[in-house]
């Protein structure tokens, strides 16, 4: 399978299988290359109806010169840990990235859980956003409130009472009961409806069968989410204490 960057004939290419109507899988196989390459490719320039092929050459070309010139501005990004490649690293939080983004999240708000994610504290301040990601602090604001209010990041502070944003597996528990609560409120205002257009009438048996079902989706997943906690949650492995032991008699 080839590697490195996608040439302007494999976008062109690119973009005459989305004029067929090809799904991203199948263009992918044409050009052997990952799925998820295509699908970050069109989802950055434009998406499957606004795709073409000589802007999406331009904006990489474009991309790579202004990470040239941004590279030896601010200190320089912190080594990889664990000997991770920087390259793969780079590639990999794009596509996560792009995933996020057709979840339907805003795409600096998509690049920060992604940054939060993949980070081994599990937290980074916003000043560590900023370096991180070279955007400006009112982004990383921005971003931050828009995920704090899907309950998907969490603040607290550090011992030097700096305010940090967390994402970790309680986080993710802490949104699926809120998504639960909201399908609540759309279970009670249902059932509000049906009273008042009148208990039998068409209407109202259509808004009976819309709280029924998402009281029985809201109850699924409060109880997806406990057992998941409970049972799913891994704890990093402690170092091993390489010291040996004294020979015991």
């Amino acid at each position: 399978m080839p590697g490195g960057r996608l040439t302007q004939q494999e976008r062109q290419r690119i973009a005459l299988g989305l004029a067929d109507g090809l799904a991203y899988a199948e263009i992918a196989r044409g050009l052997d290359r990952p799925t998820s390459t295509v699908t970050r490719e069109v989802m950055r320039n434009g998406g499957p109806t606004s795709y073409r092929a000589d802007l999406a050459q331009r904006a990489a070309e474009r991309r790579t010169h202004q990470r040239r010139r941004a590279a030896p501005k601010g200190p320089a990004a912190p080594p990889q840990a664990e000997g991770r490649d920087p390259e793969a690293m780079r590639e990999y939080e794009e596509n996560f990235t792009t995933i996020l983004m057709q979840s339907g999240l805003p795409k600096m708000t998509a690049r920060v859980l992604v940054a939060l994610y993949t980070t081994d504290a599990g937290s980074l301040t916003a000043g560590e956003l900023v370096q991180r990601l070279q955007v400006s602090p009112a982004s990383i604001s921005k971003a931050v409130s828009f995920l704090e209010g899907q309950g998907l990041i969490r603040r607290e502070r550090d011992e030097r009472r700096r305010e940090r944003y967390v994402a970790d597996n309680d986080v993710w528990y802490q949104s699926m009961i809120a998504s639960a609560r909201s399908h609540a409120q759309l279970v009670a205002t249902a059932r509000e409806g049906v009273g008042i257009l009148g208990p039998g009438t068409p209407a109202a048996v259509r808004l009976e069968n819309i709280a029924r079902f998402m009281d029985f989706v809201g109850e699924s997943i409060i109880r997806a989410a406990e057992q998941a906690r409970d049972i799913l949650y891994v704890a990093p492995e402690a170092p091993a204490d390489r010291t040996p032991e004294p020979d015991r008699p």
